[in-house]
């Protein structure tokens, strides 16, 4: 009795279990992604508001931002490394620290991003105002 047997291989795939593992990987990275928080500026955006801030006893310092990045600090031209001594230096005169950011119409994001990054830094308020 020569009973031969079947051995033919299937050439079927399940894809049920493959689903299973990307559907759970997906509600993973989607659950832990939430709960990252990013490490970015902390820009506050204009709105309405009744209350009127007491006018500053002196004039705030001004850093203006030239097209090709050089930096002046109340009209005198100041390198990088200087304006964030300054920064620092404004400071450690108060709590209440800031200054205004005025960039020209044809300067690059780059280097606004650079004064307002010190800024974040040192915990002091750098205002930004309409390019010119």
């Amino acid at each position: 009795m020569g009973i031969k047997k079947r051995n033919k291989v299937s050439a079927e795939f399940s894809m049920s279990s493959l689903t299973d593992i990307i559907f759970l990987l997906l509600i993973f990275f989607m659950l832990t992604s939430s709960m990252i928080v990013p490490n970015a500026l902390n820009l506050k955006l204009p709105g309405k508001s009744n209350y009127v801030p007491p006018a500053p006893k002196e004039k705030p310092d001004v850093v203006k931002i030239a097209p090709k990045g050089t930096y002046y600090l109340n009209g005198a031209k100041i390198t990088k490394s200087n304006l964030d001594k300054e920064i620092r230096a404004l400071k450690k005169k108060g709590k209440n620290a800031s200054f205004v950011i005025a960039p020209d119409k044809k300067t690059p994001n780059q280097y606004v991003i650079a004064v307002m990054d010190m800024a974040y830094r040192y915990g002091v308020a750098g205002v930004l105002t309409d390019v010119k």
